[in-house]
């Protein structure tokens, strides 16, 4: 009789070979013969992108040892071999990383107690979001939105309407997010490539698995959008949002992990001083203080 771990090691392995299989063919196809620099002869290629040969030359690997890799075997693969890989592929520092997570795919400790994550956030970081003057908000891994300050709570109003605030499932679920989002397109395309980053760094993640296949269910959008195995991981940008108080908000994003949360981001939203949008956040501050 099989024991609980090793039931658990086998699934692990199936769903990270598979997921590196993905990946890496994902990223084949994504690369032409003059993208790597390669010449293209007149031949009837069967592959929309670089061959696995083409790959393993440009990588400076066997053509057996890169199919090996491709097929889900990271198994002793050196950094060494998948920064050529990476090179040879040409990924991004998030896409390498995620190969790297792909190939050290051992479960978080907050996978590994049971334990929600959004229970050990520490009541510092609610006096941190409460700190600031513009909207904010922490979330998992998962994309729940475990905190919040008064600001944050008004910018995303319709979203932490739901017993269970979840990032995600308002995008590609609750029917007011293409008015809310100013390009909802590209939010759906980001969040879920964050989330294949993210369930490529904790496979066995219950939550996230959870969340992918009920996005998978009940969204179009969501299925198309999780074919293409993007990954993406948010650090700051712009973003354009329409609120139904106060109107268009263009607003700068800045990631931040949480002090003593592992797994906890603190996403911060400022205007640009002196601008419309900087007066629309004190209306919105004080509308909603007022409700």
């Amino acid at each position: 009789m099989s024991r609980p771990w090793e039931d658990a090691r086998i699934v692990q392995d199936m769903v990270s070979k598979e997921a590196v299989r993905d990946y890496l063919m994902s990223r084949r196809a994504n690369l032409t013969p003059e993208d790597a620099g390669l010449p293209r002869y007149h031949d009837d290629r069967r592959v929309p992108g670089l061959r696995r040969e083409e790959v393993a030359m440009l990588a400076g690997v066997s053509v057996d040892y890169y199919t090996k890799l491709e097929r889900g075997n990271l198994q002793g693969a050196s950094a060494d071999v998948l920064d050529a890989i990476a090179r040879a592929l040409q990924l991004d520092d998030v896409e390498r990383r995620h190969l790297f997570n792909l190939a050290s795919v051992a479960p978080t400790s907050a996978t590994r107690s049971g334990e929600p994550v959004a229970s050990r956030v520490p009541a510092s970081i609610q006096h941190v979001l409460d700190s600031m003057t513009i909207p904010a908000i922490a979330y998992d891994a998962s994309h729940h939105v475990v905190a919040s300050n008064v600001s944050g709570r008004a910018l995303f109003a319709w979203m932490l309407e739901a017993d269970r605030p979840n990032l995600a499932r308002f995008i590609f679920l609750d029917s007011r997010a293409p008015q809310f989002y100013g390009d909802w397109p590209l939010a759906c395309s980001l969040t879920a490539a964050m989330l294949r980053y993210e369930a490529g760094r904790d496979p066995l993640n219950e939550d996230i698995t959870a969340l992918v296949g009920e996005l998978s269910t009940r969204s179009p959008a969501f299925r198309t959008h999780w074919a293409d195995r993007d990954v993406h991981e948010h650090r700051s940008g712009t973003k354009t949002y329409h609120h139904h108080h106060v109107g268009e908000l263009e607003l700068t994003y800045d990631v931040l992990a949480a002090p003593g949360a592992p797994g906890i981001s603190i996403t911060t939203f400022s205007p640009e001083p002196g601008s419309a949008s900087a007066d629309k956040i004190a209306m919105l501050a004080s509308w909603a203080a007022d409700t």
